[in-house]
């Protein structure tokens, strides 16, 4: 074959929400000129609306691959980086190459210190387009080209529940519980009682036998944290993610050892490198590998070395139009230490109109896309809402 990438174009899309990721502005939390907003409870900042960064790969003879990263913050960061500097070095390049070439641009800046960030989430978005371009070309879906299919379906958990009170959030909680979903997480920013309290009404309102996890978003110190989980472990925590912040490895291994619960990490990461002291510090049982940060290649690397270290994989997935999630489902579908997947239902159910494919999550698990490559494209809407790097 005599297949070579020949042309790579990058976009932003938009994608007005009804309500703001993770619900309503709280007192004090107020929206500035450039549409953001900063969560008082871990001092992060969020769009108002869904904002995503798309990469379209062509072929010299017209395959075409399409890629995601997070586009949720200065969405021109990541596409510069593409435009600027990683799609030049793309050209001529035979996509079958994709792990090869995802190492040589990962060490184009890794002497600079670009080992996170912008540059990754740039590099996460062409590594996942040409994975795409690697499918169609073989009439394979990605998950066959990962080593095969161990999961006919991926059980999903229910992430955020954006309602006003504590008590809406909980009848909001059972109404998923009804369309057959079994677990669920809520964000400790938004629990304006405190986790407990937000913990036992969960619990009264799902029984006994729901999963409950609180993501604690980074947000204490290890003792804080310690005292807060503890706390919470008698209303039967499922895990509790992010309890430090990220830097703080020694700190999430003193949790991690501290409490009866299973800790949970990892979104944030973009390479196997970030995994790797932590697990020799056993300080997470539970990773979190985030596609849009890392692509598919860092993502099965991650999650190849956390199945060697018998630990078990519940990744992340959040804001996009679907390409990335794609390729989640289908790099978990492809790892046995997977156990469940993160269902960000505020995000992936108004935003499917903008993908074309039959992916879907239905009665509590993940139906992986059918097809070649991904099995997705984005849908003619979408295409009318790209927004080319100027």
């Amino acid at each position: 074959m005599t297949e070579r990438i020949a042309k790579i174009e990058v976009f932003s899309i938009t994608i007005p929400r009804e309500t703001i990721y993770l619900g309503e502005a709280r007192p004090g939390e107020t929206v500035n000129e450039k549409g953001y907003i900063v969560r008082h409870g871990n001092r992060t900042v969020y769009p108002t609306s869904d904002r995503t960064v798309v990469v379209r790969v062509e072929t010299t003879n017209g395959a075409v691959g399409w890629g995601e990263t997070y586009g949720i913050v200065a969405p021109g960061a990541a596409m510069a980086i593409i435009d600027d500097l990683l799609g030049p070095y793309l050209i001529g390049r035979d996509p079958r190459d994709v792990v090869i070439i995802h190492e040589d641009l990962y060490d184009f800046m890794r002497v600079r210190g670009y080992t996170g960030g912008f540059y990754l989430d740039a590099l996460a978005a062409v590594d996942i387009a040409l994975w795409d371009i690697f499918g169609k070309l073989t009439n394979l879906p990605l998950v066959k080209l990962l080593g095969g299919q161990r999961h006919a379906h991926l059980p999903a958990y229910i992430s955020g529940l954006p309602k006003r009170t504590r008590e809406e959030r909980a009848s909001f909680a059972a109404e998923w519980q009804e369309k057959g979903f079994t677990s669920f997480k809520f964000a400790a920013p938004v629990a304006d009682d405190g986790v407990v309290a937000e913990m036992a009404t969960l619990r009264q309102h799902l029984g006994s036998d729901a999963r409950i996890a609180c993501d604690m978003h980074w947000a204490h110190t290890a003792e804080q944290a310690i005292a807060v989980i503890r706390a919470m472990e008698p209303h039967g925590l499922w895990f509790a993610e992010a309890p430090v912040k990220p830097e703080d490895i020694d700190g999430l291994a003193h949790v991690a050892r501290n409490v009866s619960s299973t800790v949970a990490a990892g979104e944030e990461w973009r390479t196997v490198y970030d995994l790797v002291p932590r697990v020799a510090k056993r300080a997470c049982g539970i990773i979190q590998p985030e596609m849009g940060h890392k692509g598919v290649t860092e993502f099965m690397r991650i999650g190849q070395y956390a199945q060697a270290h018998h630990l078990e994989l519940i990744p992340h997935a959040t804001i996009g139009i679907g390409l990335f999630m794609a390729a989640s489902l289908h790099a978990s579908a492809a790892l046995s230490a997977v156990t469940c997947h993160e269902y960000q239902h505020s995000i992936f159910e108004p935003n499917r109109r903008l993908l074309k494919g039959d992916m879907d999550c239905i009665g509590g698990f993940y139906h992986l896309p059918t097809g070649p490559g991904l099995g997705v494209e984005p849908s003619e809407e979408a295409l009318n809402l790209l927004q080319k790097y100027q």
